[in-house]
């Protein structure tokens, strides 16, 4: 079944992007130094529960491209993060069954075969990559982030310095930013950033925040949206990966991409100046994920979809200087594989703006899916 740049970033985790990355350039580096962020290209002055959880930050006034006038640059970007995602699933549902992925595969550039942070392959280390371009080891420069629980530390914490995120860099060239989590621990994103994440919503619910999420792109305008749906982890670890009840938690994840999908295309903004991004934190394979030399659990799917993108494409073949890993996962250093971490600077990127401060993994913005 499955075998450029502009402003406004919206994610959610699956996380997937064909980015053109230098040879070695994401190769983590011991203290990279601070990059100033560069002005927006287009300036623009726990326990689960139905309704969510939120906080608001003021957010600067910008200025809007007219409905159904096209926009010379990408204004938002989505990340969506399906938690727990084993692209074997992808396989074995019928294509029907997933109508999302198919359109995001023959629509929009991907992989199949992207891979987690060399270190750990669970959810928190993970995702913090997805925002920092860190990788997880401080050892290598990383975010220190090794815990998978609820937390009341932050992410500077871990780190034990300074540590800069994706909604920083959107944040401080005068855009906003929201955060939507399907698992209370996200709260850790909050709690690091406040001042950048002009929204957090956590409801257990996923759909719902899905729909929540919409109806906020939709009227609120962010530049950079990430989303967190965790459906097919919750199922794998009740009744194992690949059983008939995470290939259902699949289909409803694609029903949940079906509603972004549509409602971008049906937006005359958001349609011309969106880019979606979906990949995931990691795999798994009988009723965990935790085994970082398994696999199972390193290989995951990246897909770009949205304003410019390149269809039908392969994310390695647009971006000859990343190597297809083949079943391995190499150590950073080595011929880079598309990366989860890829995530953060390339919604940089797409959005015209300087790489996160700090970061290593695609800090040369190399990692390409658009066409112009």
């Amino acid at each position: 079944m499955y075998s450029s740049r502009s402003v406004r970033v919206i994610a959610i985790l699956v996380l997937t992007a064909p980015l053109a990355l230098a040879a070695g350039c994401n190769a983590p580096s011991e203290g990279p130094a601070a990059t100033p962020s560069r002005s927006v290209s287009t300036a623009r002055s726990g326990s689960p529960s139905s309704k969510p959880r939120e906080t608001h930050t003021h957010r600067p006034h910008r200025s809007h491209v007219a409905p159904g006038e096209p926009a010379d640059t990408v204004q938002h970007v989505v990340v969506v993060s399906v938690d727990g995602l084993n692209p074997t699933a992808l396989d074995e549902v019928d294509q029907g069954d997933l109508p999302s992925f198919q359109r995001l595969v023959t629509e929009g550039s991907s992989t199949l075969n992207a891979r987690t942070e060399y270190e750990m392959t669970v959810t928190l280390p993970n995702h913090t990559s997805m925002m920092t371009g860190r990788p997880i080891d401080r050892r290598f420069g990383g975010h220190g982030v090794r815990i998978d629980v609820p937390t009341n530390q932050s992410v500077q914490d871990f780190a034990g310095e300074p540590v800069s995120s994706v909604f920083d860099v959107v944040h401080d060239a005068g855009g906003a930013t929201a955060l939507f989590a399907s698992k209370n621990k996200f709260d850790l994103y909050k709690r690091s950033w406040p001042d950048s994440i002009d929204r957090y919503a956590y409801m257990g619910d996923n759909s719902s925040l899905v729909e929540e999420a919409m109806a906020g792109l939709r009227r609120d305008d962010w530049e950079f949206t990430f989303i967190h749906l965790s459906g097919p982890d919750a199922a794998g670890h009740q009744t194992q990966w690949l059983s008939q009840e995470y290939l259902s938690a699949v289909k409803a994840a694609d029903s949940d991409l079906q509603v972004l999908l549509d409602g971008i295309a049906a937006s005359p903004q958001l349609a011309t100046s969106t880019v979606l991004v979906v990949t995931t934190d990691h795999g798994g394979a009988g009723s965990g994920h935790s085994d970082s030399s398994k696999p199972a659990d390193y290989t995951i799917p990246f897909f770009v979809w949205g304003s410019g993108v390149a269809h039908g494409k392969d994310l390695y073949e647009l971006n000859p200087d990343y190597r297809d890993p083949g079943q391995a996962q190499p150590r950073y250093g080595q011929a880079p594989p598309i990366r989860n971490g890829d995530v953060a600077n390339l919604a940089t990127a797409l959005l015209g703006l300087s790489p996160v401060p700090g970061s290593s993994l695609d800090a040369a913005q190399n990692l390409v899916a658009t066409v112009r």
